[in-house]
């Protein structure tokens, strides 16, 4: 069996042996089509509201192409399935049904069993491909992952780039492979029963490669600006459509699994319906009977975005990444009180026990760092509508010298903390290299040249010297531009067989095969009602949950050194897993040890309705 997506815009194959070019161009006065190989230039045809078109049996699959503007300047497909090259080279005519799926039948798995693991292709191996990632799928289906996250793989200049400075959303990264080997990838993935995720970026695109500009300027307004200059103009029905065919690209043409939408909170966006709504729509059209799942970044916490439908799966979005959860986790763990983290410093076991409990910390209340109110009730949701991580992309890269918790964190911190993510009815989300403590950083780099380099690596070291908590120099900052810097992110795998390394790999795969026969059947139905949580002295957390099947799931947790001020601890039920050993038999648990964290579960109620 063989996928595409059918675009308005691109190069498309038709049956009959031509292939239709079409390109949005309300600024320019005509353009024509340029065949590299033939060196061949086509008249093509205006149509109305700034179209251009052309159709022709001279071009075909593997035929490379450029649009020649009236100045003369060719400019790459801004809907290119695949670069010869590089983001300013020619785009290539590519036959999306040519690839013949293995496994066309896959239908995908439920929410509710993603384990999460989000990597970069290319510092995952040694060649950074996606055959790199392909060779490692077995191993992690065996730690208890289910669902592969890929950073951003469209089309960005330069060699390496973490993926959000993309200019040709369309076009898979052409050093990780040829776009088959994408799908090889997912194909495989699909054979070890794991899901295949995509991070995608609509609130901007990258400083380098853009030739919008230069033709469809109406694509970018002045009215609000982002973090990266002009916003883009989804209002404009053309730019909008753009966005929300690439999302449905993804899922129809390369079988994904789900996508998970780059910092929605920047993107501006007034309109009824608004864009994410339409996006959401079209991704699930173009998924047909597969199982789908979208997930957002978004600073705004907007719970609205998150609803339930009556038989409890996602009406648009299936859940949304929680930075409340790492912000309190990463204070009680670290200490620091830079930045954001002034957020959850006064009481950081209320903010955890709140976004265990009830989805976001920040529920309209005021937030310091913001200076505004920030988000909206999230206790009716179930705990599924939330990604739980205690390391991502942003908050490893984002640091000055890119330190992972395992250099920053206690040990008996961590495994405390790793087993309240992991073991949380919420979904959690493991980032590459965290589950056997990689010590390799994960550091921000870019690939680009000249002034825009100069800018980056300035810019860069300014920021993060004047970062609260940095105690370096910017001689001390990584080049972001160096290619040493990249290289220095690249896992290497083998120091799994280390002794400290193993033990964190066997306390992972310990902690997500309780999660797998213990927690996940339990999550099919959602829970009951919001789940309860109190606080008390000495760090003390207990968080309950009345899980769907009527069982009774309880986190009993003291998140700090030193002496024990709570009373004595009655837990029904039996224990699922304890950082220390427990004399438990119904009675007291006794004053709790530094950094303890137990897990128990009673099933009574679970009995009672089977019977």
């Amino acid at each position: 069996m063989r996928f595409g997506h059918a675009m308005p815009f691109g190069a498309e194959c038709r049956d009959d042996g031509t292939v239709r070019f079409r390109l949005w161009a309300p600024a320019a006065e005509a353009v024509r089509l340029r065949l590299e190989d033939q060196a061949r230039r086509l008249s093509m045809e205006p149509l109305s509201e700034g179209w251009f078109e052309l159709v022709t049996p001279l071009a075909g699959p593997g035929d490379r192409y450029r649009f020649e503007l009236p100045d003369g300047l060719c400019v790459p497909d801004p809907a290119s399935r695949r670069q010869a090259g590089d983001v300013h080279g020619p785009s290539v005519v590519v036959d999306p049904e040519a690839y013949r799926w293995r496994h066309p039948r896959w239908r995908g798995r439920p929410w509710h069993e993603a384990v999460l693991y989000e990597l970069h292709v290319g510092t995952f191996s040694a060649d950074g491909s996606y055959d790199g990632v392909r060779r490692r799928l077995e191993q992690l289906a065996r730690l208890g992952v289910t669902a592969v996250e890929l950073m951003p793989v469209a089309e960005f200049a330069g060699r390496w780039n973490w993926g959000y400075d993309a200019v040709l959303p369309f076009a898979p990264h052409a050093r990780y492979g040829a776009p088959d080997r994408l799908k090889a990838l997912i194909d495989a993935a699909h054979e070890q029963d794991l899901m295949v995720f995509l991070d995608v970026v609509y609130n901007h695109f990258g400083p380098e490669g853009n030739y919008l500009h230069r033709y469809a300027p109406q694509t970018f307004t002045d009215a609000e600006p982002t973090p990266w200059g002009e916003a883009i103009d989804v209002a404009r029905r053309p730019v909008r459509d753009f966005f929300i065919h690439n999302a449905a690209y993804w899922i129809e043409e390369y079988c994904f699994d789900g996508l998970r939408l780059d910092a929605v909170h920047a993107i501006i966006d007034h309109t009824d319906p608004s864009m994410l709504v339409e996006i959401a729509a079209g991704a699930r059209a173009a998924a047909g009977e597969r199982q789908i799942h979208l997930v957002l970044e978004n600073d705004d916490n907007a719970a609205r975005l998150l609803k339930r439908n009556p038989d409890g799966k996602a009406k648009r979005y299936d859940a949304q990444w929680d930075d409340d959860f790492h912000h309190a986790a990463h204070v009680l763990l670290t200490g620091e009180s830079h930045a954001y983290y002034t957020d959850y410093l006064e009481d950081p076991v209320e903010h955890l026990g709140r976004t265990l409990a009830e989805g976001f910390a920040y529920q309209g209340e005021h937030s310091p760092y913001r200076e505004r109110r920030r988000g909206e009730p999230s206790a009716h949701l179930p705990p599924a509508a939330f990604v739980n991580f205690l390391q991502n992309h942003d908050q490893v890269g984002n640091r000055a010298l890119g330190e992972r918790l395992v250099r920053l964190a206690p040990a008996a911190a961590l495994t405390a903390m790793t087993a309240i993510q992991l073991l949380a009815p919420s979904i959690p989300l493991i980032f590459v290299g965290e589950e056997h403590g990689a010590e390799e950083p994960f550091c921000f780099f870019v690939d680009f040249q000249g002034e825009l380099a100069e800018a980056v690596r300035k810019g860069r070291r300014r920021e993060m010297a004047r970062y609260p908590g940095f105690a370096g120099t910017e001689a001390d900052i990584p080049d972001p531009v160096a290619e040493a810097t990249y290289r220095a992110s690249i896992i290497d795998w083998s120091k799994q067989a280390e002794a400290a390394h193993r033990d964190w790999l066997e306390h992972y795969r310990r902690l997500l095969t309780i999660r797998r026969r213990h927690i996940m059947p339990r999550l099919a139905v959602p829970p009951t009602g919001p789940a309860s949580y109190e606080t008390g002295p000495g760090g003390y957390l207990r968080v309950a949950w009345r899980l769907g099947d009527g069982a009774e799931l309880t986190l009993v947790s003291r998140l700090a050194e030193g002496s024990d001020g709570t009373a004595e601890i009655r837990i029904t039920g039996h224990p699922l897993w304890t950082s220390a050993p427990i004399a438990h038999t119904g009675g007291p648990l006794g004053p709790l040890p530094s950094w303890f964290v137990g897990w128990f579960i009673d099933e009574a109620g679970a009995r009672g309705r089977r019977r």
